[in-house]
This record gives structure tokens, C-alpha cells and sequence, in this order.
């Protein structure tokens, strides 16, 4: 939950939101529960007790705090899967030793917290930085001209890749390339340098899916978007 929905929440709602973390081969392994803990805006909280959770190197080595790698469960786990059903070559690749990779990169604080980056095909490579786009888009979507925003990466010779944003302007908003200019230094001023969008394309609708989420797959891959006019 990025910090903007938390923030909104506590104001509207009187509220602090639990919310945890997981996926179909192995749920709820981190949680926030305000009653228990600091809620960090941001972080996905502390793993559940019971489940060893860690960030991990390709090896399959546990990472120091602040270094960022792939987010792990440890088997045995009793909410973990045994394997995908008939593919073994699929449970095999699933697996490094006896960590379960999620295919989310994130790392971990000096608290045990744990800060979610993206999808290891939605971060985003640029200059030698590596980007998660959530935190680039939580920041976007503060601006007041901005409904609703994603971010990609595009390829670029010199770079990498670029951070390229597709922002979907609230009803009313003039865009000009004088608001282009603006929401730019609106991220500079609010993030680390390198994570500001050097591209940005104003559209009039984002591909979704039947839950709600971006698909930043077919943004990368020229998915259809309708450019506003």
C-alpha cells in the first residue's frame, strides 16, 4: 500500500489499514497490524510470525539490510505450496535451495521491515540504478493534475533505460509542456535525482487488470493507450 492510500485513509477514514503480503504459492507472509507495530508508510511491514522471510542474492544468500534482492520464503512453510501441479521443471525454477523466489525485488531495513521495489521485470535499470516504478507513481499521483499514473522503462543507449510515465490528468487539466516541466521537477524535488521521468506521455485511459492493477507489461511493449488529444 503505497503511502498516499495510507495517508488518505488515516485523514478520511480515521483508520490505519493492515494489509499484507503474498501470492498464490505462498500467502500472507508479511503484514502490517497497526495495533502491534509502527506502520512505516511505504513498507509492506514485518514477515508473519512463523514464516522466515528474507531478501536474497541469486545464490540463494540472505542480504544485509538496504541491499536489494529478490523477496524469499523459506520451506518448510505451512501456507506454501508442495508444487505446481504436473510441471516440476516449473517447481524447479520456482526454487533456489530451499527459498521459494517470489519474483519481487525489495530489500529490508534495519528494523526488519520489509520495502517492496517491483516485479524483477517491472524494475527498472537506468545508469546503473535500480528503479522501482511504485515509488515513482505514489509520487505522481500527489500532484494535482494527475489521476492516475504508470511507470515504465524505456530502452536508451546511454542509460539503460529511461523512466518513461504515462499520467492519466484529472478532468479539466490543460496539458501543456509547461505542466510536462512541472510534474518533472515535482519528482526531482521529492525524489533521488536519477528517478525523475525523462519521457512523459499523457493519456486518456491505462491497460487494467479485472483487479485494478496496471499492466506495466504491455506499456513496455507499445500496448494500446489513447494519447490525449
Amino acid at each position: 500500500m503505497g503511502a498516499e492510500l495510507l495517508a488518505w485513509s488515516r485523514e478520511f477514514l480515521g483508520i490505519t489499514p493492515n494489509e499484507y503480503y503474498g501470492q498464490t504459492e505462498c500467502n500472507l507472509v508479511v503484514a502490517n497490524c497497526a495495533r502491534l507495530m509502527p506502520v512505516k508508510p511505504g513498507s509492506m511491514g514485518r514477515p508473519v510470525p512463523g514464516h522466515d522471510v528474507r531478501v536474497i542474492d541469486d545464490d540463494g544468500q540472505p542480504l544485509p539490510a538496504s541491499t536489494v534482492g529478490q523477496i524469499a520464503v523459506r520451506r518448510p512453510d505451512p501456507v506454501m505450496m508442495l508444487e505446481y501441479w504436473r510441471n516440476p521443471e516449473a517447481t524447479r525454477a520456482k526454487f533456489t535451495g530451499d527459498w521459494l523466489r517470489t519474483g519481487d525485488e525489495g530489500h529490508t531495513d534495519e528494523d526488519g521491515y520489509v520495502w517492496f521495489l517491483g516485479r524483477d521485470d517491472d524494475v527498472i535499470t537506468s545508469a546503473g540504478y535500480r528503479i522501482g516504478p511504485g515509488e515513482i507513481e505514489d509520487c505522481l499521483g500527489k500532484h494535482p493534475a494527475v489521476a492516475l499514473a504508470a511507470v515504465v522503462g524505456v530502452p536508451d543507449a546511454l542509460r539503460t533505460e529511461v523512466v518513461k510515465a504515462f499520467i492519466l490528468p484529472r478532468p479539466g487539466t490543460d496539458v501543456t509542456p509547461a505542466l510536462e516541466t512541472e510534474i518533472r521537477d515535482y519528482v526531482k524535488t521529492r525524489l533521488s535525482p536519477h528517478e525523475y521521468p525523462r519521457i512523459i506521455e499523457f493519456v486518456e485511459d491505462l491497460p487494467m487488470t479485472a483487479t485494478g492493477k496496471i499492466k506495466r507489461k504491455e506499456l513496455r511493449h507499445g500496448g494500446s493507450t489513447t494519447p490525449v488529444a
